[in-house]
């Protein structure tokens, strides 16, 4: 979160810069304090703006760790884990080919505009997705819809993919029966993506009421998804504001909730888009915890009496290149040296968080299907030039596009991390051009199109399988890196639709070795990102997925 899934990111940054409306200066979180005394509003800080109140139309960080406050899925994962438990759905169960999903709901949940969570609900949002058209079948719009479900009752695009979703059955009031065409690796993980997160089915009557539409790359949004009054979940929090001007989302604790009540009233999530601002905002008692610590702060503030968890490793950071926007790349020798000239230890030695680490392919080693035995590039200068000249390539010339005004979570220090990968290929000889480009949209359009020698991006896995890693790059053709490479496309799907977890694993280990041996790109780290609380909170369990639930945070 993906954000690290670049095609919906661009359009959505710019979304958002077309439906901005026009507030008030002052903020609308209420008084920290009641009368007597207790403080009943938590202040969190993200590094950038929500596209989108409404997550099915999302597929950015950002957006969903303020959605998942108030919308669930039928599946989730454990709190501050990766294994699957169950959400709106108690139990679930599947045939033994993976094509049949069986959902049992819980009972006695109600929805934010008090409608109550039946089957019939569950259904209602898959066939309102499944039967999106116009703009809504725009991959930049449905990004995780056609991740997870392939493409539309009605593909109004060729390169749209082909539906994999078949059904969904209301068996009786608790009981909701979900089918698919063929087997995937995405699900049952899919089911839960807060992209997926079930809402109100009379707030989905309202949406239907509205269009999303296109201009060039930018889409507008439907102002339902840009405002707090319609959306309906049945989360902990409900929506109540999304200030623009101030930056500023706000959340009420829903009284009606069906599991344990939020332990803070109201909660409210503001954008400071540098890491230093965060820090500083901190320590001035303006919010009550932030996201995506500079790993030089973490003991400043640990030391301060601060309370700075750390995530687990559940991301990469890689140097992507585009095939199609340098030839001299398509020669795998230049990819080699390209590989060979990186010095990664040093990169995570000096750049990273403690406990991150060399990745040696695309996928984290805590991702099952993580390959022993895949091909090794070691920072080798020498071997770089040597490859160089076979190919014949001494005088390499590269546009290396590396982002500004964003912070990720594989990728902390994005302008420090390219200094020093400049000066690593330039030791090979390598002439690098450096091209600095605002995140969004210019920098994502030009990474999505292709039109980058080398790039810098990463990925923070979704669910724990790893299709959601390799399947995300590989598994065909992707403008991004600019190849077409039978062997790399099947070995990369060929777990995909295996139903036997063992063969599943085998055929993912199988595929790593298979990339690495091509070399697309450069894996370079995986990192567990930190996040920060004030000294008189009770954080919430931090998650590996980033996927941290609010409810669950109070104060001394």
């Amino acid at each position: 979160m993906r954000i690290t899934k670049s095609r919906a990111a661009r359009a959505i940054t710019a979304a958002v810069a077309v439906a901005l409306i026009a507030t008030g200066c002052s903020s609308d979180r209420d008084s920290d304090n009641k009368s007597d005394g207790k403080k009943d509003t938590f202040v969190f800080a993200g590094a950038g703006d929500p596209g989108s109140l409404d997550p099915s139309l999302a597929s950015d960080g950002e957006t969903f760790r303020v959605t998942r406050q108030a919308f669930e899925a039928l599946l989730e994962h454990e709190s501050g884990g990766s294994e699957l438990v169950g959400g709106l759905a108690e139990k679930w169960s599947s045939n033994d080919e993976g094509t049949v999903w069986t959902f049992d709901l819980r009972k006695n949940v109600k929805f934010h505009d008090g409608e109550a969570l039946n089957a019939e609900a569950v259904c209602a949002n898959y066939d309102h997705w499944f039967n999106w058209t116009g703009t809504y079948q725009s991959s930049a719009v449905s990004y995780y819809w056609q991740t997870i479900m392939g493409g539309f009752a009605k593909n109004e695009d060729k390169e749209t993919p082909e539906a994999n979703y078949k059904s969904c059955t209301a068996k009786d009031e608790s009981t909701a029966v979900i089918e698919v065409k063929e087997p995937s690796a995405n699900l049952p993980g899919g089911f839960s993506l807060n992209a997926l997160a079930i809402h109100s089915p009379k707030a989905i009557e309202e949406y239907k009421k509205q269009d999303a539409s296109a201009k060039g790359d930018a889409i507008t949004y439907p102002k339902y998804s840009q405002e707090a009054g319609t959306v309906a979940g049945t989360g902990p929090y409900k929506l109540t504001k999304w200030n623009k001007g101030n930056k500023e989302v706000s959340l009420e604790r829903f009284d009606d909730y069906w599991g344990e009540k939020a332990k803070i009233k109201n909660l409210v999530f503001r954008t400071i888009d540098t890491e230093e601002g965060r820090r500083q905002a901190l320590q001035a008692g303006d919010i009550d915890g932030y996201d995506l610590v500079a790993p030089a702060d973490v003991k400043t503030l640990e030391d301060q009496g601060y309370v700075v968890p750390t995530r687990g490793v559940f991301n990469l950071f890689y140097v992507g290149m585009s095939q199609e926007a340098n030839p001299a790349l398509k020669k795998k020798e230049v990819r080699q040296a390209i590989a060979h000239s990186i010095d990664r230890e040093n990169l995570v030695k000096t750049q990273l968080p403690e406990g991150g680490k060399v990745a040696d392919q695309f996928m984290p080693d805590t991702i099952e299907g993580y390959s022993k035995d895949v091909k090794q590039y070691a920072y080798d200068t020498g071997e770089a030039k040597k490859l160089l000249k076979k190919a014949g390539q001494e005088k390499l010339k590269v546009d290396f596009c590396y982002p500004t005004e964003v912070t990720r979570p594989y990728m902390p220090a994005p302008q420090d991390l390219f200094e020093l990968m400049k000066d690593d290929l330039e030791k090979s000889g390598i002439t690098v051009t450096p091209k600095a480009m605002k995140w969004a949209p210019d920098y994502l359009d030009a990474t999505e199109s292709g039109s980058c020698d080398l790039h810098m991006l990463g990925w923070t896995g979704d669910f724990n399988d790893g299709f959601n890693f390799i399947g995300t790059w590989f598994s065909g053709y992707d403008k991004q890196w600019g190849f077409k490479d039978k062997k790399v496309f099947d070995a990369v799907n060929a777990g995909s639709k295996l139903g036997n977890h063992d063969e599943r694993i085998a055929a993912y280990k199988n595929a790593n070795e298979v990339v690495m041996e091509y070399l697309p790109g450069v894996p370079v780290s995986s990192s567990p990102p930190a996040i920060a609380f004030g000294k008189n909170v009770n954080p919430p369990n931090v998650s590996p997925l980033t996927q941290e639930v609010f409810s669950e945070a109070s104060f001394k």
